[in-house]
């Protein structure tokens, strides 16, 4: 983001700590899940996104490309590649279809997002795809017990990919081509001790924090726009609002800023994913006021 920036002057004036955590993992550890071997955002993810998650294990199974390097291969973006939805029927049935005998079953979420059940703990560990993007996706491949069955199953869903006639029509139409799938956040349905100090509403609109609202208890509604949560924020004591990529990022900060201006705001707190990292910053109205603190480019935090 350019200096001048909505974001680049909040953070001017907050106080501001870079965490080593991808966001949804910082998201987790703030809400009492933990690690076992992964985060659980798949089945957490699938509860709100109209799978019926039981006991079973979950992985998500997001489609992704993998761009060749000189001697690697990395995970592209944007990601998880966006696929419609007879596209995602089609190659979601071949996989079952090969993996049936393995236990192995596939799902697509409401929101279109892919799911993998097992009835079984899969004795691996997976990388959130966010550790992953833009580098060597050798060293992020699952680890642990079962880590040559997995990467098999991955080279083997690679090849069922390689000239499917859904890439093809992909690539004839500009898209990148679904060359694999990347696994990550696996676990059952975990629990959450209530917290005293939690937000009592929750807007957004991705399954992951979806679920992990009505697993806390927390009123939750869906995001469309940020003037009208800061209008209805009055009311509520605290509010956690995810902020879609999709959203006019620097509207959204500039309203915020204006809110905290105005006291409509007591405090806000932005977490902030940059790829492996979660930028947490704090602001109150006060601090709006320290003008000897200068602007500069976001990226000067995340160092």
């Amino acid at each position: 983001m350019p200096i001048n920036s909505a974001l680049a002057r909040l953070l001017s004036k907050a106080d501001v700590m870079l965490h080593d955590l991808p966001l949804e993992a910082f998201i987790c550890e703030q809400h009492g899940l933990k690690a076992g071997p992964d985060y659980p955002l798949a089945s957490v993810a699938a509860s709100a996104d109209g799978l019926q998650v039981g006991d079973a294990y979950w992985l998500r199974a997001d489609p992704a490309h993998l761009v060749l390097q000189r001697d690697s291969f990395s995970l592209g973006e944007p990601f998880p590649l966006q696929v419609d939805e007879p596209q995602a029927q089609t190659v979601i049935a071949g996989l079952n279809r090969h993996f049936s005998s393995d236990g192995l079953v596939f799902s697509i979420g409401n929101s279109g997002a892919w799911y993998l059940r097992l009835n079984q703990p899969p004795l691996v560990h997976t990388a959130l795809p966010a550790m992953a993007m833009g580098r060597n996706v050798y060293q992020f491949m699952p680890q642990g017990e079962t880590a040559a069955t997995w990467v098999s199953y991955l080279n083997e869903i690679q090849m069922l990919l390689h000239d499917h006639p859904v890439n093809i029509a992909r690539e004839a139409a500009g898209d990148a081509a679904i060359n694999s799938i990347w696994l990550s956040g696996g676990g059952v349905m975990p629990l959450i001790a209530s917290a005293p100090n939690k937000a009592q509403l929750w807007v957004c609109n991705e399954p992951f924090y979806t679920g992990l609202a009505n697993l806390a208890g927390i009123r939750v509604q869906a995001l469309h726009a940020v003037a009208d949560v800061i209008k209805a924020a009055g009311d509520v004591a605290s509010v956690r609002m995810q902020l879609a990529a999709q959203q006019d990022m620097d509207v959204g900060f500039t309203l915020l800023w204006n809110a905290l201006k105005t006291r409509a705001v007591e405090q806000l707190t932005l977490n902030l994913g940059y790829y492996d990292k979660t930028l947490a910053a704090v602001i109150r109205p006060i601090d709006t006021y320290k003008f000897w603190r200068k602007v500069k480019p976001v990226t000067g935090y995340l160092t």
